[in-house]
């Protein structure tokens, strides 16, 4: 490959194509080849970066966005024309929902057959346009740096999302002159203006029922350390959306309510009820509606990289857009006096303590088989320890697992809700994995969403990676079926038949596990634990109490 600093004749475009990735520091690219894109794939071989080759298109961009939100650099996939790029549009959707960087390059039939009816035309920047926050065709040889360049700003800047750059065969297949642009990194914003985080202090000062929500910006590992500093000082209760997992530490845990979402039934949802101030860090409202927890009652400030997303149930009073970190800092050295909590926000708190002490007293007792989800949400607490990264699919497991399992390592937990796509969790695992190879990563997914991505266990087992898989095996798409026997007192399109996990796992070459009574449960997770390399686990899960997470749940009911 030349340098990335040469203006020259390029053999092909593919080669300034991959020479603009290195100068972007990218170290993997998933993706499939096809006949429109393959001569990237070609150029891939002469660089500095390792190619990815994926069973699936959309678990191409799920991966991609693993390393992006544990990185905060681009993840990237690399597809092919027509099909390649359909298939890779839930990805880049989820991505952009869930504020995760991800870079995806399309093939594209040559220019001159764009208007015809010819294989795999399709209009891909047309179709990717609305999932992502850029979207361009390279029109012509000179634009290709540019393009490419513009693509990983737009992805990685603010709050990150997708980019995608349609690439036509003829430009990546034909010389070119030109050369790769120097990355000169992200932007650096500033904290908010002094002023306005003077006011937010005096309204802190003057607030009796203040809270804070955490969103999923509020996770990244600077942003939480922040975080820690305001917490100290001004020990105002906090609570969170579920993308925010880990964004606290252990020692503020007694004033944390836990994480929101969904239902709005939960601790958090009733210290916002009662607030008389919220003050909101990185938050979009795709985590969590603000009609489901924003009564219009209390003095709204928004702190994050962006202005707010209005609508009608979250127009703030005030806005403190720029770098959260620092403008999270000033706002901590200008708390004096830490809060005093009224009554009844000390018994929310002291209920929620009280609840989370009975699961880790009691889980294990919960004896019957199929196994209740509390016993098997207590028995992972138990395995994903703070060197355990943790990826959660969708499916009723993940509400369960978002409430009652706890984590104290910013960006541990990567937990879908903007899109709630279901098989992200094993794709996302394979990403985490690769950014830090020396961590054990675990994934969870019930038995529907598992099989929309199980294909890429071949991946993980080509890549050795040390991924431990559990299945919640129930035969349905059971939070759809909690929500149509809410609603029509029957269900419709929710079953389906049993897979024999163990035997699927061996198949692909990983490591098999099944339990098949309730004491093998604690055993086989430690055992799987142990095994260096992708391993699944299947664990039948009895779902008959998942009406209660519908309403005012406690534990106390069930333990």
């Amino acid at each position: 490959m030349k340098t990335p600093t040469d203006t020259t004749l390029w053999t092909c475009g593919a080669d300034l194509v991959v020479a603009q990735l290195e100068a972007q520091g990218v170290q993997h690219v998933f993706g499939i080849p096809g006949a429109k894109i393959d001569k990237v794939f070609d150029s891939l071989l002469d660089s500095s970066i390792r190619t990815i080759p994926v069973r699936h298109e959309a678990n191409a961009a799920f991966m991609a966005a693993a390393v992006g939100r544990l990185t905060g650099n681009a993840g990237v996939a690399l597809v092919t024309s027509g099909p390649g790029c359909s298939n890779l549009i839930t990805g880049m959707a989820t991505a952009t929902s869930e504020g995760d960087p991800v870079v995806a390059l399309g093939g594209q039939v040559k220019r001159s057959d764009n208007a015809k009816q010819v294989h795999q035309s399709m209009d891909t920047v047309a179709m990717f346009r609305p999932v992502t926050k850029y979207a361009v065709e390279v029109t012509d040889p000179s634009a290709l740096s540019e393009c490419l360049s513009n693509a990983f700003r737009h992805a990685e800047h603010g709050r990150g999302g997708g980019a995608f750059i349609s690439l036509p065969q003829d430009i990546v297949d034909q010389p070119v002159t030109g050369k790769a642009l120097s990355s000169k990194g992200r932007p650096v914003l500033g904290a908010a203006p002094d002023a306005m985080i003077d006011a937010v202090s005096r309204a802190i000062a003057g607030a009796k029922n203040p809270v804070i929500l955490l969103g999923l910006m509020a996770s990244q590992p600077e942003n939480s350390e922040a975080i820690h500093d305001l917490l100290t000082r001004s020990h105002i209760p906090v609570t969170s959306t579920y993308q925010a997992a880990g964004a606290i530490r252990q020692e503020h845990f007694s004033r944390f309510a836990g994480r929101v979402g969904l239902f709005n039934n939960q601790a958090g949802d009733r210290l916002l009820q009662q607030a008389d101030l919220i003050i909101t860090i990185g938050y979009s409202p795709v985590e969590y509606e603000p009609a489901m927890w924003n009564s219009g009652s209390a003095t709204l400030i928004h702190i994050d990289v962006i202005p707010a997303e209005t609508d009608n149930r979250y127009l703030p009073d005030a806005e403190l857009v720029g770098d959260i970190a620092a403008t999270v800092r000033k706002l901590a050295a200008r708390i004096t006096t830490p809060l005093q909590l009224t009554s009844e926000a000390a018994s929310i708190l002291e209920d929620r303590q009280q609840q989370r002490k009975l699961l880790a007293m009691q889980g294990a007792s919960l004896n019957q088989f199929a196994l209740h989800p509390l016993r098997i949400v207590r028995a992972m607490q138990d395995i994903i320890n703070s060197d355990v990264s943790l990826t959660v699919d969708m499916g009723s497991f993940h509400i369960w697992i978002a409430r009652y399992l706890y984590s104290f390592r910013a960006r541990q937990i990567m937990i879908s809700n903007g899109q709630q796509t279901m098989g992200v969790a094993l794709p996302w695992a394979i990403g985490a994995w690769l950014v830090d190879p020396q961590r054990k990563v675990v994934s969870v997914s019930g038995d529907g969403g598992f099989l929309q991505s199980s294909m890429e266990l071949e991946t993980a087992v080509r890549l050795k990676a040390n991924i431990l898989h559990i299945v919640w095996v129930d035969n349905a798409y059971n939070m759809v079926a909690m929500q149509e026997e809410k609603k029509y007192q029957r269900v419709s399109g929710v079953n389906f038949g049993p897979v024999d996990f163990k035997a699927y796992a061996e198949a692909f070459g990983a490591a098999g596990f099944a339990v098949t009574r309730a004491a093998e449960l604690e055993p086989m997770l430690r055992q799987a634990m142990d095994v260096q390399g992708p391993a699944v686990v299947a664990v039948p899960v009895d779902y008959a109490d998942n009406p209660l997470l519908m309403g005012q749940l406690h534990l106390s009911q069930l333990l």
